[in-house]
Formats: structure tokens, C-alpha cells, sequence
């Protein structure tokens, strides 16, 4: 156990790895001043969307976790430069003037998250998907071919 405190946090996602860093990562849209006025801290955990991302032997996928949200409220597009870019917004809920809110945990408002694809992907034949509050981005990669090996026959 050490006796200096970690500055990164004791969570696994809380450390920092230089060579595994995105500068995309943290990429985020302005959200409604409306809400920010009223609820400044209430609106972290919508606007840090978490992504997933994996490697298989046949694409890169992507998990959002995107609850409450359809589909036609969310948007996954590529860049020229192989940028994968998924953003989307939670409408702030109606008031009536005869509400009393107590709290406010739901958050609201916009998100943006990009990621630099590498240089292997289909990006013509990207697909998404929605389930459950989950978008699952599939990135298929070029199929590496493998060299043809002809045997040479030794003299002598």
C-alpha cells in the first residue's frame, strides 16, 4: 500500500495511460445555459457520454450507453479524415409552473464524442445500431490478405 495518495483516483477509468491517449476523446457541445444556470453540476454525467471501444479480428466496435435516448435523437457520422463522430441531445423536460421539483439527477443537454479511426476500416460499410439504450457502432476492417508462398526448389 502506498503512502502517497494517487491523484488520478483508485477507479480503473481514472488513469491516465500517455499511450493510449485520444485528443478526441473528451470532445464535448455547449449545453442549454438554461440548465447549467439551474442545475451547474446535474448535467456531467449525460454530457461524458461513455464509449466503449474493442478491437476483434473483423472490425472495431463501439458501445454507447445512451439511456432514454431513440435513435432519431442520435447521430453517428465520418469525417473525411476517418474521424467517427457520435452525438446526440436529451431535450431538457417541459416545466409546468405548478411543478415543485425536490431533485434533478436526470441529466440533459448535448454530447459529442469523436474518435480517429485507423488507417484498416471499411468506412463505406459502417453500421449502427439502437437496443435498449445502447448504440453499438460496427467498423469492419480490411481483410489483411495474406501472402501466397511458392516453394523454391534448392539444387545441388
Amino acid at each position: 500500500m502506498s503512502l502517497i495518495p494517487s491523484i488520478f483516483g483508485n477507479r480503473r477509468g481514472d488513469i491516465f495511460d500517455p499511450f493510449s491517449w485520444d485528443p478526441f476523446k473528451d470532445s464535448l457541445l455547449a449545453f442549454p445555459s438554461s440548465l447549467t444556470s439551474q442545475f451547474p453540476q446535474e448535467t456531467s454525467s449525460f454530457v461524458n457520454t461513455r464509449v466503449d471501444w474493442k478491437e476483434t479480428p473483423e472490425a472495431h466496435v463501439f458501445k454507447a450507453d445512451l439511456p432514454g435516448l431513440k435513435k432519431e435523437e442520435v447521430k453517428v457520422e465520418v469525417e473525411d479524415d476517418r474521424v467517427l463522430q457520435i452525438k446526440g441531445e436529451r431535450k431538457v423536460e417541459k416545466e409546468d409552473k405548478s411543478d415543485t421539483w425536490h431533485r434533478v439527477e436526470r441529466s440533459s443537454g448535448t454530447f459529442l464524442r469523436r474518435f480517429k479511426l485507423p488507417e484498416n476500416v471499411k468506412l463505406e460499410e459502417i453500421k449502427a445500431s439502437m437496443e435498449n439504450g445502447v448504440l453499438t457502432v460496427s467498423v469492419p476492417k480490411v481483410e489483411v490478405k495474406k501472402p501466397d508462398v511458392k516453394s523454391i526448389q534448392i539444387s545441388g
